[in-house]
């Protein structure tokens, strides 16, 4: 008996270092105090005070449930609540210091990464500016298209080998969604088009995160990243 169980516990172990990693870059909609790096980014979904939505576990959250059912293992999850990826946030303010530019260096080293943005880009009013694939200022960055462009190019270069995908939110601006469809679709890197998520607040509630990750994971399993 003792045999059999050091074998299952090796079985285990082996299993657990073999296990893809998942890491994410996103905004509020991929945050959950406790288990966002680095910590001081801000938050939208708590265990218990605070909440605005009906998630109030981290097993509700699509990425915890997405990495729970592909045997993955979390490496980190960059995600702050508010975050846009150009520099340009609300009211007009610069956004530069929480934006998707400024942390996606900052994820680990992931075999998996989901980028989840462009949610505040168009909530916030942001510029959509001019196509642009090289040559970019910073000045560029104040516009969504640019941004959005400059930041893919750097995560394909940053993260060779790394199976890369781009989550976009329903219910954006059609500029924005189909700026969004295009870049992906100039850098080959794949964009789920999420749909029919249920939300509170404008922001997924269980029955919502669930839709998320069940949309994820089929799209793994047709991808072939996943049984």
């Amino acid at each position: 008996m003792k045999k059999l169980l050091f074998f299952l516990s090796l079985l285990t172990a082996i299993s657990c270092v073999n296990a893809q990693s998942v890491s994410i870059l996103g905004d509020s909609y991929s945050t959950f105090e406790g288990y966002v790096q680095p910590s001081t980014n801000e938050m939208w979904y708590y265990e218990e005070n605070g909440n605005k939505t009906d998630v109030n576990d981290v097993t509700d959250t699509w990425w915890w449930q997405v990495i729970n059912e592909g045997g993955f293992k979390l490496c980190q999850n960059n995600s702050y609540s508010g975050s846009t990826i150009g520099y340009k946030g609300y009211d007009g303010n610069d956004y530069s210091a929480r934006s998707f530019l400024t942390r996606m260096d900052d994820l680990g080293c992931p075999d998996i990464l989901f980028i989840f943005g462009a949610t505040n880009d168009s909530w916030a009013g942001e510029p959509v500016g001019e196509y642009k694939y090289e040559g970019w200022t910073k000045a560029d960055f104040y516009t969504f298209r640019p941004a959005m462009a400059y930041m893919l190019y750097h995560i394909k270069r940053r993260y060779p080998n790394v199976h890369i995908y781009f989550l976009l939110n329903n219910e954006l601006r059609e500029d924005i969604t189909s700026s969004c469809i295009e870049i992906c679709r100039h850098y080959q890197i794949p964009c789920i088009q999420l749909q029919d998520i249920d939300k509170i607040n404008g922001h997924p509630s269980v029955k919502g995160m669930k839709s998320i990750s069940q949309q994820i994971l089929k799209r793994l399993k047709e991808d072939k990243v996943i049984d």
